[in-house]
C-alpha cells in the first residue's frame, strides 16, 4: 500500500453484501462509531514473511517441488512477534472516533489464570471497544499468543471492569508423545492491548507444573 500515507482514511470492509454501500457512508460520515478488528495480519513487506518465494516458482507445470512449513505453530502474529517485525497493520488492529483507556490489570489462578481489568472510554462518542489480552512469556520461554478478548460499549466517560478466563490449553504445548498438554511450571507473563503488536499493561502469576487431557 505504498500510497497509504496520501490518503485521508483507510477503510477495510471485506465482502459488505448487498447493503454494504451505506454502511461504509455511514461510518465515513459519522453516523456509526466502527469498531471492528483486523483477524489477521498486513505484511509491511513480502520479505516479512515466512516464504516470500515459494520453492519450485518456474519450473514446468506437473513437476513435483516439496515446500517445508518448518514455523510450526508460529503463524500469523506469532510469526511477526518470534522474528520482531513490525507489520503494516497487526493482527487486532482497528480505529474509531473515540479513545479508551487501561487500567488495574490483575492475574489470579486456580483451575486457569483469570484476568481482570477496567476500559474507560475516555472520549466523547458511544462506542464498541474489544481489548486483548496476550501471553507474551511463559516459563522463560518468550511466546506470543491471544489468550482472550472481550467486545465491551461504552458511552462516554463510562468505565467498565472485565474479566477474562484463559483456556489452559493456550497457556500449554501439546506433548504428542504423552497426549497430553503440558503447562510448564514458572513465571508466566500476560499483556493487554489493542493490537498484538500495541501492548500495554503487563502482570504477571507463577504457575505450578501441569499434565492434562484434550
Amino acid at each position: 500500500m505504498p500510497w497509504r500515507d496520501k490518503v485521508r482514511a483507510i477503510v477495510q470492509a471485506w465482502y459488505p453484501g448487498q447493503a454494504g454501500g451505506r454502511a461504509i457512508a455511514e461510518i465515513l460520515v459519522g453516523m456509526v462509531n466502527p469498531s471492528g478488528r483486523l483477524p489477521i495480519t498486513f505484511p509491511a513487506d513480502l520479505a516479512q514473511t515466512p516464504r516470500p518465494e515459494l520453492s519450485g516458482m518456474g519450473t514446468p507445470w506437473g513437476t513435483p517441488t516439496a515446500v517445508e512449513y518448518n514455523e510450526g505453530a508460529e503463524v500469523g502474529y506469532r510469526w511477526f512477534a518470534k522474528q520482531n517485525e513490525r507489520p503494516l497493520f497487526a493482527f487486532g488492529f482497528g480505529l474509531s472516533y473515540t479513545s479508551f483507556e487501561y487500567s488495574d490489570l490483575q492475574v489470579s489462578n486456580g483451575d486457569s489464570l483469570t484476568a481482570t481489568f477496567v476500559v474507560t472510554n475516555t472520549g466523547e462518542q458511544a462506542c464498541a471497544d474489544v481489548p486483548q489480552l496476550y501471553l507474551t512469556e511463559a516459563a522463560g520461554d518468550r511466546r506470543v499468543r491471544l489468550l482472550g478478548f472481550e467486545r465491551i460499549e461504552l458511552q462516554p466517560g463510562q468505565a467498565r471492569q472485565v474479566a477474562l478466563t484463559v483456556d489452559p490449553r493456550l497457556l500449554a504445548r501439546y506433548d504428542g508423545t504423552a497426549g497430553q498438554w503440558h503447562i510448564d511450571g514458572g513465571m508466566y507473563k500476560v499483556a493487554l492491548g489493542t493490537a498484538a503488536d500495541a501492548l500495554g499493561l503487563i502482570a504477571e502469576t507463577t504457575l505450578p507444573e501441569a499434565l492434562f487431557g484434550s
